[in-house]
């Protein structure tokens, strides 16, 4: 037991300082993956919540389903709510980052027999679930983290939406739930269907998968690359590259009514915006991260199949060090507030990880972590660097600018 608890407080402390998923600070300290069999089912963990439960329900790797499915974009926006007197960071790394879309298009991609099924009502919403459990097959649901409750989260991100899930089993008054976590997660079915119904847009949604995937895997990976290159490499400022360097000159920019330099002049708020950075940024968040050294394990994945691929690898994981440079920036562990509240979030990101057994270690956190930052709203422990963060930013740009241009030379994909 002492053994247990002090290889947890390992892993917990390195995702803190290498803001690192759970299964992959696991790994790091042990040397050695953590799966666990449930009901028939595998739960691998993963990094980024969609294309890992792809990979789950498909069979193929993380890194792979990422790329064949466009592999990366780009998205800032930064949001300021009057209702609630708050500002909110969204940051988006994969191709198509806004859009629920992704996730049938790559099963279209990947030849993976499945359908959707959609209601407005819960009670057909949840025999429609249930059957899909009945018969064995694994399913696709878009809860809302909030009303999921097993991240915790405060009532004003009520309705602030989700990310799939595969649900692989009932349990009891449960369902089973594999959200890249390692132990059986159990929701309660009643939260669960609650949890679906909350976000008009996707309200109910439920992909079921009928069989196993069946691509043409050269087709698919060249196919994935080809978008990649096209959508991170276009001129959009909302979702390609130059998003990063229109957020750079805003980190600075005195006349922008979205300048930072405005928007947090009095400190409240900035807390909250750089923790996001942090947590958006790095694999340990919610959203997975950049995803940029994961699209690096897929280039050289597929070189197996393109040997040309593994050459631009190398840019990709430069931009992902560029990414991690920010994200330090941003939240710099050396300030103890911000060293307390990185602790936090990767507590309760080891929490779900850990699944029900993590359930206790996590509600704590979560509830120490949320009064942490109400503490600090009003404003920062220190000063923030405005001018650094625009610097890290500039140079984020530079380095997806140069992976993209490596990426078109390896899969001779014209600008």
């Amino acid at each position: 037991m002492t053994s247990e608890k002090h290889l947890k407080a390992r892993i917990r402390a390195r995702m803190a300082r290498t803001g690192e998923r759970y299964s992959i600070a696991r790994r790091n300290v042990v040397a050695a993956p953590e799966t666990h069999a449930d009901n028939g089912y595998v739960l691998r963990g993963g990094t980024h919540p969609d294309s890992a439960a792809v990979a789950a329900v498909t069979g193929l790797s993380e890194t792979m389903v990422l790329g064949i499915g466009g592999g990366l974009g780009a998205g800032y926006i930064l949001w300021q709510f009057k209702a609630h007197d708050s500002i909110h960071l969204t940051l988006g790394f994969r191709n198509r980052w806004n859009y629920l879309d992704w996730t049938p298009a790559v099963l279209d991609r990947l030849g993976t027999p499945h359908r959707t099924h959609r209601t407005a009502g819960e009670k057909s919403a949840t025999a429609a679930l249930d059957a899909a459990l009945d018969a064995g097959k694994p399913a696709l649901v878009v809860p809302d983290r909030y009303h999921v409750g097993y991240w915790h989260l405060p009532p004003h991100l009520d309705g602030h939406g989700g990310h799939y899930v595969v649900a692989y089993a009932r349990h009891g008054a449960g369902v089973r739930i594999d959200d890249r976590n390692v132990a059986p997660l159990t929701v309660d079915a009643a939260v669960l269907a609650k949890a679906r119904a909350r976000v008009p847009s996707y309200q109910n949604q439920l992909i079921v998968i009928d069989g196993p995937a069946a691509p043409d895997l050269a087709a698919a990976v060249d196919a994935g690359v080809a978008t990649c290159a096209a959508h991170l490499g276009g001129s959009s400022t909302s979702f390609a590259a130059p998003a990063w360097r229109k957020w750079a000159k805003l980190m600075t920019d005195t006349r922008n009514a979205k300048g930072w330099l405005r928007v947090f002049a009095g400190g409240a708020g900035l807390v909250d915006a750089l923790l996001s950075i942090w947590e958006g940024v790095e694999p340990v968040g919610m959203d997975g991260g950049h995803l940029r050294g994961l699209y690096a394990d897929f280039l050289d994945e597929a070189a197996a199949l393109r040997p040309a691929f593994a050459g631009a690898a190398p840019a990709f994981r430069a931009a992902g060090a560029a990414w991690h440079a920010l994200a330090e920036a941003a939240l710099p562990v050396d300030v103890p507030e911000y060293a307390a509240m990185r602790d936090l979030t990767a507590a309760v990101a080891a929490g779900v990880a850990a699944g029900d057994a993590g359930a206790a270690e996590r509600a704590e956190a979560a509830a120490e972590l949320w009064e942490l930052r109400a503490r600090h709203a009003a404003k920062p422990p220190v000063d923030a660097d405005f001018a650094l963060l625009a610097d890290r930013l500039d140079t984020v740009y530079e380095a997806e600018v140069a992976a993209v241009a490596a990426l078109r030379r390896a899969g001779n994909v014209g600008a």
